[in-house]
């Protein structure tokens, strides 16, 4: 797995490449962290449009992140093609509860309308 993150205002974006299972959730984990914590308000968009596969674990760190930045008063976009991840949302129903965009840049507007 590859994450590349930067700061484009009103947000931090994280572009995430490969699968986002038991081997790669530790790193977006630590990378969702170092972002998290170097942003105030902490808002994400987190850009899963090259993420083939998510396991539960993976589904775990994004769940917990996103339980994070609500007791922080931030926001998390994801980023989705249609695909595994957009449906896994759907069976598990936690498209109730994450916000999702079909591209980085409506995400950011999205963000920066409700600055």
């Amino acid at each position: 797995m590859v994450v590349r993150c930067w700061r484009e205002d009103p947000c931090t974006v994280l572009h995430v490449v490969g699968d986002l299972d038991v081997a790669g959730a530790p790193r977006l984990r630590a990378e969702l962290e170092q972002a998290i914590a170097e942003a105030d308000p902490p808002n994400l968009v987190v850009d899963l449009t090259e993420v083939p596969f998510c396991d539960s674990v993976g589904l775990g760190v994004l769940v917990a992140t996103l339980n994070r930045i609500h007791h922080i008063r931030g926001r998390m976009i994801l980023v989705l093609a249609p695909g595994m991840i957009r449906h896994l949302l759907m069976i598990t129903n936690l498209d109730r509860h994450f916000e999702t965009s079909e591209s980085i840049g409506e995400a950011r507007m999205a963000l920066g309308s409700a600055a």
